[in-house]
């Protein structure tokens, strides 16, 4: 059964952002994320997450999906945060939170208003260059097509080896998940490996 895993998030769209070209998208989310990581204010960290909501607004990004994408990344902000209000104070842990929230929603943006096979068409021509040096830009982009399709999977395997476990009475020990999630995961990417030799694409 599905649990609503956030993969392929592309929102079809007519927005500024989704007429713009992977290329410029990148580059500003590349642009975006330094000047996050190097502006230290707190205050500056709620500016920069405000813009990064108005953005995710502009681009048409439903709050369901907001919260759903961000979820993950707010829970390791939690932690960090923790740890960051342990050894530097409150002032950094949030200012630190509020970034990282910040970067997720802008991703978001990006694969939001972007289709995956534009991201993947526009990594084989920016690889395009380096063929001269034995680079397979086509087996590079199918290596990421490959790991954007297989994370929902593992995501999933994660969760069902989790419950199997709870389901023993086995899930405060998390050995006892661990191990045979590693063995499915394992097993999976054999058989991946093992079909796309077979098509001749694994030499």
């Amino acid at each position: 059964m599905s649990r609503g895993i956030a993969v392929g998030l592309y929102q079809p769209g007519t927005t500024p952002l989704h007429r713009l070209p992977p290329g410029p998208k990148v580059v500003g989310l590349a642009v975006a994320s330094v000047t996050i990581v190097a502006v230290r204010s707190m205050p500056a960290s709620f500016v920069f997450l405000a813009l990064a909501l108005g953005l995710a607004l502009l681009t048409g990004v439903s709050l369901r999906l907001l919260v759903r994408s961000t979820r993950p990344v707010l829970i390791a902000a939690l932690v960090v945060g923790a740890f960051q209000w342990w050894f530097y104070g409150r002032d950094k842990a949030i200012e630190t939170l509020v970034d990282l929230v910040a970067l997720a929603v802008l991703a978001l943006c990006l694969t939001a208003s972007t289709p995956v096979n534009a991201m993947l068409d526009a990594l084989v021509r920016w690889l395009g260059p380096f063929r001269r040096v034995g680079v397979a830009p086509e087996r590079v982009s199918l290596a990421f097509a490959l790991a954007i399709a297989a994370l929902p999977g593992m995501v999933e395997l994660a969760l069902e080896t989790r419950d199997a476990a709870r389901a023993r009475g086995l899930g405060r020990h998390p050995r006892s998940y661990l191990t045979p999630f590693v063995v499915r995961v394992v097993s999976r990417a054999q058989e991946t490996g093992d079909a796309l030799q077979a098509r001749g694409l694994g030499d």
